[in-house]
C-alpha cells in the first residue's frame, strides 16, 4: 500500500517511530538495531515501508533502505514467520547476520529473535538459502571502507553527508559514500565536488 514515507521524524523511541507527512503523524514499527540510521528528532528522512493488514488493524513496518525491506518481505515468505518475527529478526540481528546465518545454515543465530523457534530457524534456512543474495546480505560481499575521522569531521564531508540524508539516503549509506568521495577527490575537496563524487556510490532511493 504504502512504498515508503518522506517527512519529519517526529518521535523515536526502541522499536517504533513516527514520521510526519502532509500534516498526518504516521506510526511505524522500526528495527531497533537500526535507530542509528535515523537522522536526530526534528530532520527529514525517508522510511521504507511495508504495510500489514489484518482484521483488528492495519501496521507499517519501516525499514532505512530498500534492500532492508526486500529482506523483510522475504523473510515473511516464510510459513510462521510473520511480520513481528521478522522485525524481530532484523531488530536483533544486521541484514548482514539474517542473510549469513541463513547461507551457513547456522539456526541457533536466527533462533535468537524473540518468536523464532529452533524449528522456525530451520524452515527459514531451508525455505531461503538459495534466494539471499550475497552481493546484499551476506558478510563480507561488500567491502565498504571505514570513514577516515579527520576526513569525516570537515565541513565538507558534513555538509555532504547532510545534503545525502536530505534527499533520502540513511546515515550509513551517506556516511560511506562520503567516505569513498574522500578517497577518491582527496580530503581539502569541497562539498560541491564530494557531493557529485559520493553521488556515483550510491543507488537512487
Amino acid at each position: 500500500m504504502y512504498a515508503y514515507f518522506k517527512g519529519i521524524l517526529v518521535q523515536k523511541t526502541p522499536g517504533h517511530i513516527v514520521i510526519e507527512t502532509s500534516g498526518i503523524g504516521y506510526n511505524i514499527y522500526f528495527p531497533e538495531g537500526r535507530m542509528d540510521y535515523l537522522p536526530p528528532v526534528g530532520d527529514e528522512t525517508v522510511v521504507y515501508t511495508y504495510t500489514s493488514l489484518t482484521q483488528d488493524a492495519l501496521s507499517l513496518y519501516g525499514f532505512p533502505t530498500s534492500d532492508e525491506l526486500e529482506l523483510f518481505k522475504l523473510l515473511i515468505t516464510v510459513s510462521g514467520v510473520g511480520p513481528k518475527a521478522g522485525m524481530a529478526l532484523l531488530s536483533v540481528l544486521s541484514p548482514e547476520q539474517v542473510g549469513t546465518a541463513i547461507i551457513s545454515g547456522d539456526a541457533k543465530t536466527l533462533s535468537k529473535a524473540k518468536g523464532v523457534s529452533s524449528k522456525t530457524a530451520e524452515r527459514l534456512i531451508v525455505d531461503l538459502k538459495n534466494k539471499i543474495d550475497p552481493g546484499k546480505f551476506i558478510s563480507g560481499g561488500i567491502t565498504v571502507p571505514d570513514p577516515d575521522d579527520a576526513a569525516m569531521d570537515s565541513g565538507a564531508a558534513q555538509d555532504t553527508c547532510d545534503a545525502l540524508m536530505a534527499i533520502g539516503y540513511s546515515k550509513r549509506e551517506a556516511m560511506q559514500a562520503v567516505s569513498k568521495a574522500l578517497q577518491a577527490e582527496g580530503a581539502e575537496a569541497d562539498s560541491d565536488v564530494l557531493i557529485k563524487a559520493a553521488l556515483k556510490y550510491m543507488k537512487q532511493p
